[in-house]
């Protein structure tokens, strides 16, 4: 079994993205620019930022965070977000979610312009990305492409199943999979058997939020398991596949921590330097 390490391969994009932006910055005499805004004190969203803002300090971007307590008025929130639109320095915008319960999700994520969107939650850019056209795709699910890419670079035929339907990971992470010419089912934890659909299977991305649901007798001999999920439970942190058993059948599959979530990051700066491209265009 293949264990793909997601650390090895976020370090390996973050050092193209490094060049790229050198290069960038020759031919432009300007870097990209990330801004990402931060409101509360929510520990996670904490961790994430600061591995965001080192990540893209790492490669070369400007980067800035804006941070707002949590009782920060929505209005403030969305004048900053059309002041930073209206910015040429900043290329990408992202605004840390979970947000506190006064702001509206749809509102903030609408007000970002879809070309500085490096989140790609914009329904423009979702539009985009189900229509095959060009668009900003969600880190965690450009994360997981690329991981199931460098291990079978041709998906063309391949039986992929996702299992989780948000709008976050599961529905980009199909529209990602169609373009490469798979068959793809979407379930989630009202499947009537879970099992069997997975059993058919040559990809199986699980985002679905419970512990270890994923297990070795629902995986059939080299298949590629991806897992996203990140669960707190008394024997600390796993995911969504049960690793001990899956690994016994699977092909290749990634750990948790340390498989999928280096690469988000990752693609959040190939993201940023995108947008920048585009813009310059």
């Amino acid at each position: 079994m293949i264990l793909i390490d997601g650390k090895k391969e976020a370090a390996e994009l973050r050092e193209k993205l490094k060049q790229e932006v050198a290069e960038l910055k020759l031919k432009y005499n300007k870097v990209p620019g990330l801004t990402v805004i931060l409101i509360g004190d929510m520990a996670p969203s904490q961790i994430y930022v600061r591995n965001k803002e080192r990540s893209a300090n790492e490669v070369g971007l400007k980067s800035e965070v804006i941070k707002y307590p949590e009782t920060v008025e929505e209005k403030t929130v969305l004048e900053k977000i059309e002041e930073l639109n209206n910015d040429k320095t900043v290329s990408g915008i992202l605004v840390q979610l979970p947000l506190p319960n006064h702001i509206d999700k749809k509102k903030v994520i609408e007000t970002i312009l879809p070309s500085k969107d490096v989140d790609g939650f914009h329904p423009t850019n979702v539009g985009n990305l189900s229509s095959g056209y060009e668009s900003s795709v969600p880190c965690t699910p450009l994360g997981c492409y690329l991981l199931i890419k460098k291990i079978e670079p041709n998906l063309s035929g391949k039986k992929a199943v996702v299992v989780g339907r948000s709008n976050l990971n599961g529905k980009p992470m199909t529209q990602l999979l169609l373009k490469e010419n798979c068959t793809v089912t979407i379930t989630h934890s009202r499947t009537k058997d879970l099992k069997a659909e997975c059993l058919e299977a040559d990809i199986i991305v699980a985002a679905v939020g419970i512990p270890e649901l994923v297990r070795g007798d629902w995986v059939k001999k080299d298949t590629i398991v991806i897992d996203v999920g990140i669960n707190k439970t008394d024997n600390g942190i796993v995911g969504d596949v049960n690793f001990e058993e899956v690994s016994k059948n699977a092909k290749a599959m990634t750990p948790v921590p340390g498989g999928v979530g280096p690469m988000t990051i990752a693609c959040l700066l190939k993201n940023t330097i995108d947008c920048f491209k585009r813009s310059q265009n």
